[in-house]
C-alpha cells in the first residue's frame, strides 16, 4: 500500500482547508515593503531582538532586505551575542544514522528519489543498525538522528524497532543517549508510538515553503507532493506528546528571503497553537550535489556564501531562543564562520550512506548509496579540536531531554536565557568525558585548556564546585554526570 493510500482519510481534511498559514503573496508584500530599509529602521529591529524576543514578519523582512554593510555587521555581532546569552559558548555535536534509502517519493533534488536507478537500495536489519551504532559509540558519539526514506519497509513499527536497538546497543565505551528522528510525516497515532519509545526531537523539513515551487519539486502522484500533510506534521507530533520539534528548509530550491519568512511563520503558527512552544531546532542545509540528480547541479536560487551567513544570523535574531543546526553539507570554512553567527549545534564524523559507518571512514565514499554530497568530511575528533581552536567548547549534552526539560519547560528556560546555566556545566562534563575516553593527544591538550578557561569564568558561581566534583567523578571512572 502506498502512503497516499494509507493516509487517504487524513489527507482529505487538509484538502478541505481554504488556506494554510503560509500566504505567499503576503510574504512577498512584506518583503517588498521593507526594501532598502534605513539604518534607523534596522537598528530599531535590533534593539527589540536584543531583548531575546521573537520578531514579527515585518521586522524580519527589514533585516532580510538590509544591504548596508555597517548594520549587517551589527546584525552579525548581535546574533552571536544572543546565542552566547541563551546557550553560552558551546556547540552540541551529533551524527546522523541512515537506516534506509528506499523511498517512494520523486523529489527532484534528492539522490534517494525512487526513479534514480543509479542508487543501490538498502534497509538495515536490526543487527546492522546495532553494528552501525557500535562504530558511532566507539568514535565518541552520544547523540544521533535516525534518517529513513519513505517506503513500505520503513513503517512506524520499523522505526520503533530501530529506536529500541539504538538505545539497547552498548560497548565498553558507553551508549547513544539521545536519538532524534528525521522521517516522513506520520499520523498522530504513529507519533504516539515514537513518543512511547523515548524519542528526542522530531525533525521534518518543509524543504520549501513556496507553494508552486513545492509542487514542482515534489510530483503530485507521491505522498510528499501533499504540501499540507507535511506542513501540519508538527501539529500532529505535538498532539501526540512529541513536544520537541525541528523545522528546516533546503535552501536553494527557492528564494532564500522567502524561505526565512516561511520558517518564521511556521514558528509563529506553532507558538500560537501550542502555548508558546515553537521549534526546538531550526536547520538550514543548502542543496549540494546528489548522484544522478541534475537539478542539484543547476540551481536558479543557489544561495551564495554571503547570503548564507546573513540568513543564519537573521534566523538567530528572529527566533533567538531556538537551537540552530549547521550541517556537514557546509565546508569547514563556512561552518567556522557561521558558528559566530548563532549556530548552536552541528554534526561531525558524519556518514550519510545506509551502512556507511561500518563500510567507510568518512563521507562521500559510497557514491551509489548517499543522498547528497558532504562538504565537511572531518572526523569527530578533528572537529572537536577545530571548535576549541576558535574559542568554543564542544558538548555532547543530552541532559534536558532526559531531565524532562522539553516543550513548554524547555521554552521557559530558553526564552528567559536561563538555559545556559545548564548548557555550560553539561558541556564541560560531557567534553571531559570525551577527552578521557576518546581524544587524540592533540585534542586532549587543547580541550583541557578550553575546559580550564570556562571553569575560570564560572568561579564564584553556585555551579563551580559541583562541576569540579563532576570532573573528578569522570576521572575516577563515572560516566554520564550531568546537571
Amino acid at each position: 500500500m502506498s502512503s497516499l493510500e494509507k493516509y487517504k482519510k487524513e489527507l482529505e481534511q487538509y484538502d478541505k482547508m481554504e488556506k494554510d498559514f503560509i500566504d505567499d503573496d503576503l510574504i512577498w508584500k512584506q518583503l517588498n515593503a521593507a526594501e532598502n530599509p534605513t539604518k534607523e529602521q534596522v537598528r530599531k529591529v535590533l534593539q527589540k531582538a536584543d531583548n531575546c524576543v521573537r520578531l514579527e514578519p515585518e521586522e524580519t523582512a527589514i533585516l532580510i532586505q538590509n544591504k548596508d554593510p555597517e548594520t549587517i555587521e551589527e546584525m552579525y555581532q548581535l546574533a552571536y551575542k544572543l546565542k552566547h546569552e541563551v546557550y553560552a559558548d558551546r556547540l552540541v555535536l551529533f551524527a546522523p544514522l541512515y537506516c534506509s534509502d528506499e523511498c517512494e517519493n520523486k523529489c527532484r533534488y534528492c539522490g534517494f528519489r525512487c526513479d534514480n536507478t543509479a542508487m543501490k537500495r538498502k534497509t538495515l536489519t536490526q543487527e546492522e543498525v546495532a553494528e552501525e551504532v557500535k562504530v558511532m559509540i566507539n568514535e565518541g558519539q552520544k547523540r544521533t538522528v535516525l534518517v529513513y526514506g519513505e517506503s513500505a519497509n520503513t513503517t512506524v513499527d520499523y522505526m520503533v524497532d530501530t529506536i529500541r536497538t539504538v538505545y539497547a546497543t552498548k560497548t565498553d565505551k558507553g551508549a547513544i543517549r539521545r536519538a532524534n528522528i528525521n522521517a516522513a510525516p506520520l499520523s498522530v497515532e504513529e507519533y504516539k508510538k515514537l513518543k512511547k519509545e523515548g524519542i528526542g526531537t522530531i525533525q521534518v523539513f518543509q524543504e520549501t515553503y513556496h507553494h508552486e515551487t513545492y509542487k514542482y519539486m515534489h510530483p503530485q502522484d507521491t505522498i510528499k507532493g501533499h504540501y499540507r500533510w507535511r506542513l501540519y506534521c508538527m501539529d500532529r507530533a505535538y498532539q501526540a506528546g512529541c513536544d520537541d520539534m525541528g523545522l528546516g528548509v533546503l535552501f536553494g530550491l527557492y528564494d532564500w528571503r522567502f524561505e526565512v519568512m516561511g520558517l518564521l511563520y511556521h514558528t509563529i503558527h506553532l507558538e500560537k497553537t501550542f502555548n508558546g512552544v515553537g521549534p526546538h531546532t531550526i536547520s538550514f542545509p543548502r542543496v549540494t550535489l546528489a548522484n544522478s540528480t541534475p537539478l542539484s547541479q543547476h540551481l536558479k536560487y543557489k544561495v551564495s556564501d554571503e547570503d548564507f551567513k546573513k540568513l543564519v544570523a537573521i534566523i538567530r535574531l528572529s527566533v533567538p531562543y531556538t537551537g540552530m543546526i549547521c550541517t556537514a553539507r557546509e565546508p569547514k570554512k563556512i561552518r567556522d564562520q557561521v558558528i559566530k553567527l548563532g549556530v548552536s549545534q552541528m554534526d561531525a564524523g558524519t556518514r550519510i550512506g545506509v551502512g556507511a559507518y561500518v563500510k567507510s571512514k568518512t563521507a562521500n565514499q559510497l557514491k551509489d548509496a548517499e543522498q547528497f554530497t558532504i562538504n565537511d568530511e572531518i572526523s569527530l575528533d578533528a572537529c572537536l579540536k577545530s571548535i576549541c581552536e576558535i574559542g568554543e567548547i564542544p558538548s555532547f549534552c543530552t541532559a534536558c531531554y532526559r531531565a524532562g526539560r522539553t516543550g513548554e519547560e524547555f521554552m521557559k528556560y530558553a526564552k528567559t536565557q536561563f538555559i545556559h546555566n545548564f548548557c555550560m556545566p553539561n558541556a564541560i562534563l560531557t567534553f571531559k568525558e570525551y577527552i578521557v575516553d576518546y581524544a587524540s593527544k592533540e585534542t586532549a591538550e587543547i580541550g583541557n585548556k578550553v575546559i580550564d578557561k570556562y571553569l575560570k569564568q564560572l568561579e564564584g558561581t553556585e555551579y563551580y564546585n559541583k562541576i569540579l566534583d563532576g570532573i573528578k567523578q569522570i576521572e575516577n571512572g563515572k560516566r554520564d554526570v550531568r546537571f
